[in-house]
């Protein structure tokens, strides 16, 4: 009898202790795994800009206005070639594309807004989340009741 009395509870404390070890499991992943997606959620987004003024910076309009969605064969309706010249080649402010700092990001749903600097000046540029098409943000911040 006093080998069953040896073994009493051992089985509960067990099942005690797995259940604490599987529930701070979860909790770690969850707090690791949040914490993650608060920091890389515009990882993409972020990149495309950089790609997108590395690309400048090389000189390399045609795949900058690529950039865009818009290319020889499908040019831009509201956005020609030349326009974006002037706002982004070498004789227009972001003429010296290592000179423009990149700012501020504010996460929309749709996408993001990166905020530039050049020459003292704010520059909005919007990055769609699915396509990763670059373009002027409409607006200064992310205004909830417009969806893009």
């Amino acid at each position: 009898m006093s080998d069953y009395l040896d073994n009493y509870g051992v089985v509960d404390a067990r099942r005690e202790k797995r259940t604490k070890r599987i529930l701070y499991s979860l909790l770690t992943i969850a707090v690791v795994g949040g914490t993650l997606w608060f920091f890389l959620r515009n990882y993409r987004e972020e990149a495309r800009v950089k790609e997108f003024l590395a690309t400048l910076q090389r000189q390399d309009y045609k795949a900058a206005y690529g950039m865009w969605g818009c290319t020889d064969a499908t040019p831009c309706r509201d956005y020609k070639y030349d326009q974006f010249l002037r706002d982004w080649g070498p004789q227009s402010d972001a003429g010296n594309a290592a000179a423009i700092q990149r700012s501020k990001v504010k996460s929309c749903d749709k996408g993001i807004i990166q905020i530039l600097q050049i020459k003292g000046q704010d520059v909005n540029l919007y990055v769609d989340r699915g396509t990763l098409v670059i373009g002027f943000a409409p607006w200064p911040v992310c205004n909830p009741r417009i969806r893009v």
